[in-house]
């Protein structure tokens, strides 16, 4: 069974930081660029991070330059470091790579 798990979620005080994983199994996930989305209450699901499978990223302007998305190919792993968080960045968070999606994983930041 192909699949992504995020982990690494909780809840954190504004000005805080914390680190998302996404496991994938049962595909090589190398081969896919990999991307972090999250849906706030209320709101559309958004593209926050892209790393391509070369490597290069792209982020949403609301995240640049607090966020950033690395992946272990080795591991099968996409991460979403998150610094300097604040409550516009509450949201379920969700990695997704070729027809994949994880099942999402609480955030909270608590101002």
């Amino acid at each position: 069974q192909v699949r992504l798990v995020e982990s690494g979620g909780g809840l954190v005080q504004a000005g805080g930081s914390l680190r998302l994983s996404c496991l994938g199994s049962g595909r090589d996930f190398s081969i896919n660029d990999m991307r972090w989305y999250r849906q706030a209450p209320g709101k559309q699901r958004e593209l926050v991070a892209t790393i391509t499978s070369g490597g290069s990223t792209n982020y949403a302007d609301s995240v640049k330059g607090r966020f950033t998305i690395s992946r272990d190919n080795a591991k099968n792993t996409v991460y979403l470091q998150m610094n300097s968080l604040n409550s516009e960045d509450t949201a379920v968070y969700y990695c997704q790579a070729a027809w994949i999606w994880g099942q999402g994983i609480q955030v909270t930041v608590s101002s």
